[in-house]
């Protein structure tokens, strides 16, 4: 049985995770709490807006999808070059191929707009950004938990 669920615990798995984030120090402190969280999936990176639409639309140097896979989850930071995530969230959730995307924003703005604005344009959660590493590893296995918890309870689709 195949299940065509974005998130069957088989599939999710070994499927990309993508940050679009611009901060280098970002990218590595969540590259670490994924890992340190037990979170086996492998983590793509964008630096702004533009390079996250164009790894999700294909283009560019994105185009082979045998390396750039689609991911399964995407983390947005708000406040990037270029192109800013809410920009890119309201992009991905007009394409039709990708509106299922599960998208977490990760944001240290804590700003009431900023979130309401996120859920209005389809964000599945807003995370503001824990200042303290370990709880920054605390919420990733929670969030990973229950990402599997919810793979177990879908039922499988047939292929």
């Amino acid at each position: 049985m195949h299940s065509h669920s974005l998130i069957d615990r088989g599939v999710f798995n070994g499927e990309n995770i993508l940050l679009a984030e611009d901060s280098e120090n970002d990218v590595l402190i969540m590259r670490s709490a994924l890992e340190r969280a037990g979170v086996p999936n492998p983590l793509k990176v964008v630096t702004d807006g533009e390079e996250a639409v164009a790894y999700l639309a294909g283009q560019g140097k994105y185009s082979d999808r045998v390396v750039y896979r689609l991911p399964v989850v995407l983390f947005l930071d708000l406040n990037m070059p270029k192109q800013g995530g809410l920009e890119v969230l309201q992009w991905l959730r007009q394409q039709s191929a990708l509106k299922r995307m599960s998208v977490h924003i990760l944001s240290a703005s804590i700003r009431e707009t900023d979130v309401s604005k996120a859920a209005e344009l389809g964000a599945n959660s807003y995370i503001i950004k824990p200042s303290k590493f370990s709880d920054l590893v605390t919420m990733l296995k929670a969030w990973y938990a229950l990402t599997q918890f919810q793979a177990q309870m879908l039922p499988g689709e047939p292929s």
